[in-house]
């Protein structure tokens, strides 16, 4: 098998002013399921696409709670979200503990970005293996945040990250303008309609492989039970199936051909009748 030397560990520069592992880890990244965070003016919602590894086993989980005000959704190495997890609910832990109210969501992407940059810079480290979307509120608003393996983060308004995850972005750029003032249940249509475009042909949402979550104003981080996903699985299979009442175009067509056909036959007897009457 072909090796580059430049990617015997994350402290190696290519000519080219690469570092290989780090690339490595953002392709590890678009492995995992889709991933979907957005928000509005009052809340922030997270909606993923949970995958099983076999028809034996259960579907694995994507998002974790990591405090009453935020919680992450993965896809990546499913071991390394979890590490970052831990990290994360110390971190809140410990902030609640010394100040006595919740961490500020941006302080706590930075220090977490602080945290994945140290496995870019040694030797003996290497990069963690998955992107996070990091879903949020405190008293700034909702917050969106997208981490990388690379230890850059973003604040967004709306993002989509994992396998196939285009599409359900450009869906997200093109209704990025009707976020802000939607109600919830508005917020989470949008975000299940834009993670079904990331589906497989094959696959179709139900309450087994899709997991919902909302964070925002005067709502603490809340995991929607299967049975509460169901109207948004519906709505979605209603939003993308054609108005029955809608009609052929060709079917106009021939409609608007014979009434035609039929006034000029009307016409044609008129005058004939004028006719015989003169």
């Amino acid at each position: 098998m072909f090796r580059n030397q430049y990617d015997s560990d994350v402290t190696v520069w290519s000519p080219q002013g690469r570092i290989h592992q780090v690339e490595y880890a953002m392709e590890a990244v678009k492995l995992g399921s889709a991933t979907v965070g957005l928000k509005s003016k009052d809340y922030a919602v997270l909606i993923a696409l949970k995958r099983a590894t076999s028809e034996l086993s259960a579907h694995q989980q994507k998002i974790l709670r990591i405090d009453d005000h935020i919680g992450i959704s993965m896809a990546g190495i499913t071991a390394d979200a979890r590490v970052l997890c831990r990290y994360l609910r110390q971190e809140c832990i410990n902030h609640k503990y010394s100040y006595g109210r919740n961490h500020p969501v941006s302080r706590l992407i930075n220090t977490l970005g602080l945290k994945m940059q140290v496995c870019t810079q040694r030797y003996d480290r290497r990069p963690y293996g998955v992107g996070l979307l990091v879903a949020g509120y405190d008293d700034q608003g909702p917050h969106i945040y997208q981490t990388c393996p690379s230890a850059n983060f973003y604040d967004c308004r709306a993002m989509a990250i994992g396998a196939r995850s285009q599409s359900a972005r450009t869906y997200l750029e093109k209704h990025l303008n009707l976020f802000k003032d939607c109600d919830l249940q508005e917020l989470i249509n949008h975000g299940v309609r834009a993670l079904a475009g990331t589906l497989p042909n094959e696959t179709k949402l139900n309450n087994q492989n899709l997991s919902i979550c909302v964070v925002g104003k005067d709502m603490k981080f809340k995991n929607f039970q299967e049975s509460e996903l169901e109207k948004y699985i519906n709505a979605e299979i209603a939003g993308t199936q054609p108005a029955t009442a809608e009609s052929d175009p060709s079917e106009n067509i021939e409609q608007c051909q014979e009434g035609e056909i039929s006034q000029e036959k009307s016409e044609s007897d008129e005058d004939v009748e004028m006719k015989s009457q003169d």
